[in-house]
């Protein structure tokens, strides 16, 4: 008579994969907070470390030094905005539809922690190397927040306006929340990207 065979207690490639992810993931979210609170320079690995009661090394091996954790949580907030521009471009409408869709988009990007990190984290801490993927992939954003003003200006949904002091201005202003948002307070990130957004870009369609 044939038994069921015993639970294996080793872990399979793919439950290892998912758990290093997962560790990853944790460090991740443990570090961005504190550059976020305390700014680049004033956060130490072996705080992150002791956040989560695992040692500097570990850090080190899942994700490597100070830089590359912090350019890490950069790539993680940049491409909520790519995929804030890919959304949008395939929304329907006209020209200031798909830019309100991309502004509620990016504006909610920027009260999440890896938004945040963005939006707070300049230059200055980062490599020659670093610094230029970092205006490189800022680049993409300015110039698509652009693009879609640009578009509502043809189409005639946007009256005719200096497209770049547009995108300054809007980018400025949804900037901010990084700031001085605090999750779990009165408005989500979601109400509060839409009043936001409303508010900007009311005066923006011809009358």
């Amino acid at each position: 008579m044939e038994t069921d065979a015993p639970a294996s207690p080793f872990r399979t490639r793919e439950q290892k994969a998912e758990e290093r992810s997962a560790k990853r993931r944790a460090l991740l979210i443990a570090a961005v907070r504190m550059f976020n609170e305390r700014g680049y320079h004033a956060t130490l690995l072996e705080d992150v470390a002791a956040s989560l009661g695992v040692s500097k090394p570990t850090i080190y091996h899942y994700l490597g030094n100070k830089e590359r954790v912090l350019l890490e949580c950069i790539a993680l907030g940049i491409e909520q905005y790519h995929r804030a521009i890919d959304e949008a471009r395939e929304a329907p409408g006209s020209g200031l539809d798909r830019l309100r869709h991309f502004l509620r988009a990016y504006a909610r990007a920027n009260m999440d922690d890896f938004g945040r990190c963005v939006i707070r984290t300049g230059p200055e801490p980062l490599s020659p190397e670093g610094r230029q993927g970092l205006r490189e992939r800022k680049r993409r954003i300015d110039a698509a927040m652009r693009g879609f003003i640009e578009e509502g200006i043809a189409d005639g949904s946007i009256v005719p306006t200096d497209s770049k002091l547009l995108a300054f201005t809007l980018a400025g202003a949804l900037n901010w929340p990084a700031r001085w948002h605090v999750p779990g307070g009165e408005l989500s990130a979601e109400e509060l990207a839409s009043r936001m957004v409303d508010m900007l870009t009311i005066g923006l369609a011809p009358r």
